[in-house]
C-alpha cells in the first residue's frame, strides 16, 4: 500500500498508521524503480532513509481489512474488502455510522485500544453512552 500518498482528508495529518488485519499475497511487478513510496514506509512504519527497505515484499501484499488512524487528530478509517473508505466527516453519511461501529466491533480484538475508546468520528466508549 503506498500510504505516502494518503494524508486525512480533515486536517492534513500525515502518515496515517496503518493496522492490517488480513492480506493476501499477490504476484506483481513494480512498474517503476524502487523504492516505491518516497517519504514513508507503511510496512515498517517509518520514513524512508537510505534503501534498506523491503519493497519488494510490501509491494506483493494486499491489505484486504485494516485501518488507517491519522495520528494527528484520531480519526480513523476502515479499509473494506481492499478499498480504504477515506471520506471526509461531512460525507460519512448517517447510514455508515451502523456499518463503520459494526465493523470496529468486528475486529475489535485488533483495533488499537485509542481508536476504540475515542476514534473519530465514532467510537464504541461513545455508543455505550
Amino acid at each position: 500500500m503506498l500510504l505516502d500518498l494518503l494524508a486525512c482528508p480533515e486536517c492534513r495529518g500525515f502518515p496515517l498508521k496503518l493496522h492490517v488485519f488480513s492480506s493476501s499475497e499477490v504476484e506483481r511487478q513494480p512498474d517503476r524503480e524502487l523504492p516505491l513510496c518516497e517519504l514513508y514506509c507503511s510496512y515498517l512504519g517509518k520514513e524512508i532513509k537510505g534503501n534498506d527497505f523491503p519493497c519488494k515484499e510490501c509491494y506483493r501484499r494486499e491489505v484486504q481489512d485494516g485501518l488507517l488512524v491519522c495520528p494527528s487528530c484520531g480519526r480513523w478509517f476502515p479499509i473494506i474488502d481492499e478499498i480504504p473508505r477515506m471520506l471526509p466527516d461531512s460525507l460519512r453519511l448517517k447510514r455508515e455510522k451502523k456499518n463503520e461501529l459494526n465493523f470496529l466491533k468486528e475486529h475489535a480484538d485488533k483495533v488499537p485500544k485509542e481508536v476504540l475508546e475515542s476514534g473519530k468520528p465514532y467510537n464504541l466508549k461513545q455508543e455505550k453512552a
